[in-house]
C-alpha cells in the first residue's frame, strides 16, 4: 500500500495539470456548501442573541392562549388582552411594573413619497413603553412621544426612507395618519431588526389607530421584583388570569421568536441554498468521473506495467484513490476555508443592503465545518471510484499496446436499461401528474428521467453528435469535419463531458419553465376573475405593508367616474375546528366586478350570519346551501353561519366570503388588501385612472393599476426569483467549463502526436485552434440541447403536479425566448471553455509532437 501512495504521489507530481479542474470543481462546490452552512450558523446565533437582549429586561408576558393558523401562514392570529388586566398584573406579589403591548401594522411613507419598507418582513407600529427594561427598543436619538401625532422610528427605517427628527411623513395604519418624528431607536443595539421598521406612537395613538376598540393590547409585558425569578412570576401570574389567558416567560418569548425566524425564514433560505450546492456538486461529480475516467485511460500502459511488474489490482485500484483522495482532501479544505471567506464577506455586504447582522463574530458550528469537508471527500472519491476499478482491471499484455486512448462505445446493455429507466420514469411521471397527483410521485419520476438521460447519454451522443455537427462540417470545411470526428470518437466520454452542463441547463430551463407559467397563471388568473377596469393596492409581499384604508373603497365608488368600487378585506376563523382565511368584502359589488363562475344560492342576503363558499371547500366539508358552519374567531366567539351561496371559482375571491356587517364585532386592525374598481359607462380609462388616483393620494398614495399592470405586478417577484435563480446556477455552469475545458486539456495531450501529423501536413494553428474550439462547442451543444429537453419536460411536470396539488389552476407557459437565451449562453460557454485547450494545443512544437508515444 506505500508503494501505491508513493506512486500515486510522484503522478501527481509530474501530472498537476490534469487535475486542476478536478481540484477547482471540488473547491467551488465545498465552498458554497460551507458558506451556506456557516452563514446559517451566524445569522441564527445573531438573531438568537437579538432577540435575547431585546427581551433581556422582561420577565413575563401575559397574552392570548389560543392560536389561529390559515393555512399557508407561518405565525397565528391571536385574540387581544384586556388592558384592565394591567391592574391585577400590578397587584402581583413579586410585580414591579407592567405595562400594555399594543401592535398592530403600520407603515412610514419616505421623504419621496414611497413607502419604506414591506417588502417582506413586516411593517410594524405600536405604543411607546417608557419603561427601558420593558421596551425591546432604546432610545438613540431625540425624545420619546409625548403629544398625539408624535412618533419613535427605528434608526434604519428613517435612513432608508430619508426621515430625520422633526420631519413630518404619513403613518399608513391603514388610515393615514400625519406623524412627526420626535426620536430614533434601535433594537438589540441595531439600527433595527433586519429590514423590519417600527413605529412607536403615544399609548392613545395606538388604541385608537392599530386596535378595534380602545382598552385591547396584543399582550401584558411583566418586570419582575427584586428576588423573583422568572418562573416564579409565572406561576404567580396563573391564579388572576382569566380563562384563555397565559403567562410566558420572557425567554420563552425569546426563543418562540427565534425559532420562528429559524424555522421559517432561514430554513427555507439555507434550504434553498442547499439544493443549488447540491446541484453544482452533482454537476462537479461528472467533471470528476470524467476527468479520472480520461486519466486511467490513458495511462493504460503505465498501469498495465505495474502489473507485469507484480502489482496487483488491488494496488492499482488504491493508487488511482490515493490521488483522488489527495485531490478530494487538499480541494475540500480550500473549499472550506473558501466557504467561511464567502460567509464573511456576505456578513459584510448584507449591512450594505439593508440587512444588518447583529454584533458577533463568525460563528461555524462542528456541522458546518465537517459536513463539507466529508461531502467534497466522498463527492471526488465517489466519482473517482469506477474508473479506480477500471485501472485495476486493466491486463499486463495491454503494456504491448501502441496507444491508450479511450475509445469507448455505447454498449447494447446501456442502450436497453436506459430505455427501461426511460420508460419508468414516464410511466412514474405520468402518474403522479395525471393520475393521481402527486408532488412525490412527480418528483420521483422526475429524479428517474434524470438517470436515464445520464444513462442514455453515451447511446444519444452519436447521433446527436452527426446531427448537430453536420452543418459545421458543410460551414467551416475540413477543420469542422475533423472537430466533429473527434467529438464522435468516445461517446461515452462526449456523454458525460457534456452531462456536466446538461444538468445545468436543465436546471436553468426548469426554473425558466416554471417561472414563465407562473407569470401565465398569474395574468390568466387576472384576466379571468377580474373583471373590473383598474385595481388599487400596496407594493408589498409576505408580511410586510399595512394594507388599504377600509374608508378608500367608499371614497372611490361615490366618484362620478366610477360604477362599482369593492375592497377586499381578511380574517380568519376556525371553520369546523380548521384555520381558515375568510374574504371580508360586500358580496353584491364583489359578484359584479370578479367573476366567481357559477353561483348557486344568492350573494344578495348574506348579512351578519351568512357565509359564501368555493365549490371545492363545500364539497370538502359536505356543505350545501342552506347547511349551517360553526365559526370560531380569535376573540373567542363562536357563531353558527347559514351558507346561502355556493361559487365556482377562488382564485381572488378566496374559498369564504362574509360581509364587513359579519365580521366588525369580530375585526382587529381592519385593513383591505385590494381594491377593484369599474368605470362607469363612457367614461375614457385614463380619465377614469387619473380620478380615481386623486382620490386614492389622501389614503396613502398607494398604487393604482389597469388590469394588465396588475397582473405584471402581481408577478413581479417571479423575475427577481428568476435573477437569484440565474446567479445562483452560474456555480454549476462554471464547474461544467472546468469540466468541458479540462476533458479538452487531456484530449490535447492525449492526441499530441496526431495534432503534430495533422500540423506536419500543413494545418495551421488557426485552424488547429478553431478545430479545437468547435470539438468543444458540439460538446457544449449536446449537453445544451439535452439540457433544455430534459429541463423543459421537468418544467411541465412541476407545473402539472403543483396544478394537481393546489387549489388554484396552473397555466404551463414555454418562453421560446427566454429559452434562446439559454441556448446561446450554452453554446458560448462551450466555446470559452475551449479557448484554452485550443491555445495550448497550437503551441506545440511539431517536431515534438510527432516524435511523442
Amino acid at each position: 500500500m506505500n508503494a501505491a501512495v508513493r506512486i500515486s504521489v510522484s503522478s501527481l507530481r509530474a501530472h498537476k495539470r490534469r487535475f486542476a479542474g478536478t481540484f477547482l470543481a471540488v473547491l467551488l462546490g465545498v465552498a458554497f456548501l460551507a458558506g451556506t452552512l456557516v452563514m446559517g450558523d451566524t445569522l441564527r446565533a445573531s438573531f438568537d442573541t437579538m432577540f435575547g437582549n431585546a427581551a433581556g429586561g422582561t420577565d413575563a408576558v401575559v397574552r392570548s392562549a389560543a392560536t389561529i393558523t390559515a393555512p399557508g401562514e407561518g405565525q397565528g392570529v391571536r385574540r387581544p388582552v384586556d388592558t384592565a388586566l394591567v391592574a391585577a398584573v400590578e397587584r402581583t406579589p413579586g410585580v414591579a411594573a407592567a405595562v400594555p403591548d399594543i401592535q398592530g401594522a403600520g407603515q412610514l411613507v419616505g421623504a419621496n413619497g414611497e413607502p419604506v419598507g414591506g417588502q417582506g418582513p413586516p411593517t410594524l407600529a405600536g405604543n411607546w413603553i417608557d419603561d427601558p427594561e420593558l421596551n425591546a427598543y432604546r432610545l438613540a436619538e431625540g425624545r420619546a412621544p409625548a403629544r398625539s401625532g408624535e412618533v419613535v422610528v427605528n434608526r434604519g427605517a428613517a435612513e432608508r426612507g430619508g426621515l430625520e427628527i422633526g420631519d413630518t411623513t404619513v403613518l399608513r395604519t391603514p388610515d393615514p395618519v400625519d406623524v412627526t418624528i420626535v426620536g430614533l431607536a434601535t433594537f438589540g443595539g441595531e439600527d433595527g431588526m433586519a429590514q423590519v421598521t417600527f413605529t412607536g406612537m403615544t399609548r392613545q395613538d395606538a388604541e385608537r389607530y392599530l386596535t378595534a376598540r380602545p382598552g385591547e393590547a396584543a399582550g401584558i409585558l411583566v418586570r419582575a421584583g427584586p428576588g423573583t425569578g422568572a418562573w416564579e412570576l409565572v406561576d404567580a401570574l396563573e391564579p388572576v388570569l382569566p380563562k384563555g389567558v397565559e403567562a410566558i416567560t420572557g425567554q420563552e418569548l425569546a426563543e418562540e421568536n427565534t425559532d420562528m425566524v429559524s424555522g421559517r425564514f432561514l430554513t427555507l433560505f439555507t434550504t434553498f441554498l442547499l439544493v443549488f450546492s447540491g446541484v453544482a456538486l452533482l454537476v462537479a461529480t461528472f467533471s470528476i468521473h470524467n476527468t479520472f475516467a480520461i486519466v486511467v485511460a490513458q495511462r493504460t500502459r503505465e498501469n498495465a506495467l505495474l502489473r507485469v511488474l507484480g502489482a496487483g489490482r488491488g494496488q492499482v485500484t488504491a493508487s488511482t484513490l490515493a490521488e483522488a483522495a489527495v485531490v478530494a482532501v487538499t480541494a475540500s479544505a480550500a473549499g472550506l476555508a473558501g466557504g467561511i471567506g464567502i460567509a464573511a464577506g456576505l456578513q459584510a455586504l448584507f449591512p450594505a443592503i439593508g440587512f444588518p447582522f447583529p454584533d458577533g463574530g463568525l460563528v461555524v458550528g462542528r456541522q458546518s465545518l465537517l459536513l463539507p469537508l466529508a461531502v467534497g471527500v466522498v463527492v471526488c472519491l465517489g466519482s473517482a471510484l469506477l474508473p479506480a476499478v477500471r485501472a485495476g482491471r486493466t491486463a499486463p499484455l495491454a503494456a504491448l499496446r501502441e496507444t491508450a486512448v479511450d475509445r469507448s462505445g455505447a454498449s447494447r446493455s446501456r442502450a436497453v436499461a436506459g430505455a427501461v429507466l426511460g420508460a419508468t420514469a414516464l410511466a412514474v411521471t405520468l402518474t403522479g401528474v395525471l393520475a393521481s397527483p402527486s408532488l412525490w410521485l412527480a418528483g420521483g419520476g422526475a429524479l428517474l428521467a434524470l438517470a436515464a438521460f445520464v444513462v442514455l447519454g453515451p447511446v444519444a451522443s452519436t447521433t446527436a453528435v452527426r446531427l448537430l455537427g453536420s452543418p459545421l462540417a458543410r460551414l467551416r470545411g475540413v477543420t469542422g469535419g475533423l472537430a466533429r470526428r473527434n467529438a464522435l470518437r468516445s461517446p461515452r466520454r462526449t456523454a458525460a463531458t457534456a452531462s456536466a452542463l446538461m444538468i445545468g441547463v436543465a436546471v436553468v430551463s426548469l426554473f425558466t419553465v416554471f417561472g414563465a407559467s407562473l407569470k401565465a397563471t398569474m395574468d390568466q388568473t387576472v384576466s379571468r376573475s377580474f373583471a373590473g377596469d383598474v385595481a388599487v393596492s400596496t407594493p408589498s409581499f409576505g408580511a410586510g405593508g399595512s394594507g388599504l384604508s377600509p374608508r378608500l373603497a367608499p371614497a372611490l365608488d361615490a366618484l362620478p367616474e366610477v360604477d362599482t368600487a369593492v375592497g377586499l378585506g381578511r380574517g380568519v376563523a376556525e371553520v369546523e375546528g380548521e384555520g381558515r382565511a375568510l374574504t371580508v368584502t360586500d358580496p353584491v359589488a364583489l359578484a359584479r366586478t370578479f367573476d366567481l363562475g357559477a353561483v348557486r344560492g344568492s350573494l344578495d342576503d348574506l348579512g351578519a350570519d351568512g357565509i359564501a363558499v368555493t365549490e371545492k371547500e363545500a364539497g370538502k366539508r359536505g356543505l350545501r346551501t342552506g347547511d349551517t358552519a360553526r365559526l370560531a374567531f380569535t376573540d373567542g366567539d363562536r357563531e353558527t353561519f347559514t351558507v346561502r351561496a355556493v361559487y365556482g371559482r377562488s382564485e381572488l375571491a378566496g374559498d369564504y366570503v362574509i360581509t364587513r356587517e359579519a365580521w366588525a364585532p369580530h375585526r382587529t386592525q381592519d385593513s383591505d388588501t385590494l381594491v377593484a374598481v369599474t368605470f362607469a359607462d363612457g367614461v375614457d380609462p385614463a380619465d377614469g385612472k387619473a380620478a380615481v388616483e386623486r382620490a386614492a393620494a389622501a389614503y396613502g398614495g398607494p398604487d393604482v393599476q389597469t388590469r394588465d399592470e396588475y397582473a405584471r405586478s402581481s408577478a413581479g417577484g417571479i423575475d427577481m426569483m428568476l435573477t437569484l435563480v440565474y446567479a445562483l446556477l452560474a456555480l454549476a455552469v462554471l464547474i461544467a467549463l472546468l469540466g468541458i475545458a479540462n476533458t479538452l486539456t487531456l484530449a490535447v495531450h492525449e492526441r499530441t502526436r496526431e495534432l503534430g501529423l495533422l500540423r506536419a501536413v500543413g494545418q495551421t494553428r488557426a485552424q488547429l485552434r478553431a478545430m479545437v474550439r468547435w470539438e468543444s462547442v458540439l460538446v457544449a451543444a449536446f449537453g445544451t440541447a439535452g439540457g433544455l429537453a430534459l429541463g423543459g419536460f421537468l418544467g411541465w411536470v412541476l407545473v402539472e403536479a403543483s396544478d394537481g396539488a393546489s387549489d388554484s389552476a396552473f397555466a404551463f407557459a414555454l418562453p421560446p425566448v427566454r429559452l434562446a437565451v439559454v441556448a446561446l449562453v450554452g453554446l458560448a460557454a462551450g466555446a470559452l471553455a475551449g479557448l484554452r485547450p485550443a491555445r495550448r494545443a497550437a503551441r506545440l512544437d511539431v517536431l515534438r509532437a510527432i516524435a511523442t508515444e
